[in-house]
């Protein structure tokens, strides 16, 4: 028999009918790490006309970067790994991706069930290895030499409910474990057949709020002139539609937005007519001149802010109202006294509809606090440099459409208390379903790969980037010239600086602290990235060096050098100077 006249491979056809079904399920992209016992998942893959490929080698690489690229995208992305631990590599984007509802599509070889159990190597236990951290969880059937017709569509409707489920209403990671036995390649020089374009169609709709729930939120809002709207993180962008809802909703009632930098509500246009706060983390830290709400309207998840939630702990407003489609609670203070999964814009819709009243003095002092504690920010940061005024300067001079991925620990919560509201659009990126410090840089990365055409900024701390520096192979490999990284270097985990154990000299700097000590310079050259140092005080000189950057589309790491322990230093004057001006105000 000629190579051209052999027996079809099952695994083939199997891994060909599986992506098929994906395509048409709506699957536009892959990431891979290469290895053998995934080898007809990756031919199937990289030969489909409609599924981008981008290749990773470090599996944890490829887990983040598909993460970064389904959050920008708003749709699944699917994974690829082979066998054995390899699979284990992807498990902290999986918890990231389960609590921060970003859908994603895990597809892991294994080896065959006689393989199983029996000391075979590079052979684990992979059936549900990634635990409760799931909306899903699939073996699948082990390929046949001549499927029945049924087995056939059994693959490609996995394959369908496979996708529907992590693009749910509740999104997330869906994982299909698929044993391959040998031979693996194709007996011929592979030619794919994608016969069908046929598959499942599944589609979920919006959940509509009753005419008792309008009603009753209706008549509880209206009585009450104290209120927030609170706006905590969106995993990726949320809908336009929706901030514009919301802003509606906040001029209709006079409800002042509270909004997190990653909620979606923090920039853009809407900003020039509906009261959006953004400074609480300053002015909530001290006594305030209004009383306390007594209606908070929650969206998203817990925020980022510590005095926000602080606050609302103290204070314990009698009704705080939690809308959220997916339905996952996010209440860790245990507060919510009405919580309903509806659409969050077609809730807005219709509490805009019904509930009307003029701004109030009550709204207008929390507005005056935002607006206080800002001028007071602007003039210090202004006066002197310490890592939150870079971070300002680096958020002022990003141009309107430019996506902004942030670091957890110190740049997320810099960014919180220093980025004013602003009419620029911005896209806020993060990983903040389980806030880790691992995988950060390929996240960005993949929103880099999502939107190729905007300028993709990281604002990252120094522990974060070493972790992931394998990641920036992906800038020369998949092409992003859109990156810049602008990296803030305190040599050591500062944000730790906040906390008790910062007294205890003896033990902090070895445990807590840990300088790392590294010269990033030659990271920057081994994976092709310009590098830029600036000195200090030198703020002209970073804004220039972004511009330059984004301008020129040259991907660069822009090196910010701090000493942590002054950062600190200079933080806690500026909320002594809060407090000061709040004084002088009154």
């Amino acid at each position: 028999m000629t190579a051209d006249m052999a027996e079809p491979n099952p695994n083939l056809l199997f891994s060909e009918t599986l992506v098929a079904a994906l395509a048409v399920a709506g699957l536009q992209a892959v990431c891979i790490a290469p290895g053998s016992r995934s080898t007809p998942l990756a031919l199937a893959f990289d030969a489909h006309p409609e599924i981008e490929t981008f290749l990773h080698l470090d599996e944890r690489c490829a887990s983040f970067f598909a993460l970064g690229l389904a959050q920008a995208a708003g749709r699944p992305v699917a994974l690829v790994c082979t066998s054995g631990t390899a699979a284990l590599e992807f498990h902290a984007a999986v918890v990231e991706a389960h609590m921060a509802g970003v859908p994603l599509l895990l597809l892991t070889a294994d080896r065959p069930p006689e393989l199983r159990h029996s000391g075979a190597n590079q052979t684990i236990d992979q059936v549900k290895m990634y635990g409760d951290h799931l909306l899903w969880a699939v073996d699948a059937a082990l390929p046949e030499e001549d499927p029945s017709a049924v087995a056939l569509r059994n693959l490609r409707t996995l394959a369908a409910r496979s996708y529907a489920i992590a693009d749910g209403l509740r999104k997330g990671p869906v994982h299909i474990n698929l044993p391959f036995r040998k031979p693996l390649e194709p007996p011929a020089p592979y030619r794919p057949c994608f016969e069908s374009k046929h598959g499942t169609s599944i589609q979920h709709g919006t959940i509509v709020p009753t005419e008792a729930q309008l009603a009753e939120m209706a008549a509880l809002i209206s009585a009450h002139e104290r209120g927030w709207i609170v706006c905590g993180p969106w995993a990726g962008r949320p809908p336009s539609s929706m901030v514009e809802a919301v802003a509606e909703l906040s001029r209709r009632t006079a409800y002042p937005i509270f909004a997190d930098p990653l909620s979606g509500l923090r920039f853009g246009p809407h900003t020039e007519s509906a009261p959006v706060v953004g400074s609480y983390e300053s002015f909530l830290q001290h006594p305030t001149d209004f009383d306390a709400p007594q209606v908070i309207i929650r969206f998203g998840a817990v925020p980022t802010s510590k005095y926000l939630n602080d606050y609302l702990e103290r204070t314990a407003p009698p009704y705080q109202i939690h809308v959220r489609s997916s339905g996952v609670w996010a209440d860790d203070s245990h507060r919510v006294s009405h919580f309903l999964q509806v659409d969050e814009t077609a809730f807005c819709h219709q509490m805009a509809e019904q509930c009307r009243r003029p701004p109030d003095r009550w709204a207008a002092a929390v507005m005056a606090a935002d607006q206080r504690s800002s001028r007071v920010q602007t003039d210090f940061l202004r006066e002197a440099w310490f890592d939150a005024a870079a971070v300002s300067t680096v958020v002022d001079a990003l141009p309107p459409g430019a996506n902004l991925f942030l670091g957890n620990s110190l740049p997320v919560r810099h960014v919180d208390q220093f980025a004013r509201p602003d009419h620029k659009q911005l896209h806020v990126y993060g990983n903040r379903g389980a806030s880790g410090i691992d995988g950060l840089a390929s996240s960005a990365l993949g929103v880099a790969a999502a939107d190729p055409d905007a300028p993709v900024v990281l604002l990252i701390g120094d522990i974060s980037f070493y972790h992931d520096m394998n990641g920036l192979l992906a800038v020369r490999k998949h092409r992003l010239d859109n990156v810049t990284i602008v990296l803030l270097n305190n040599n050591g985990g500062g944000v730790f600086r906040r906390l008790p154990i910062a007294q205890d000299n003896a033990r902090f700097e070895d445990l807590f602290l840990t300088p790392p000590g590294l010269d990033f310079a030659p990271a920057a050259a081994m994976y092709g990235l310009d590098f830029v140092r600036i000195l200090d005080n030198d703020r002209a000189g970073l804004a220039q060096a972004l511009c330059t950057s984004l301008h020129s589309r040259r991907p660069a790491i822009i090196e910010v050098p701090t000493d942590g322990a002054r950062d600190e230093r200079l933080r806690r004057k500026l909320n002594k100077t809060l407090i000061e001006s709040k004084e002088d105000f009154s």
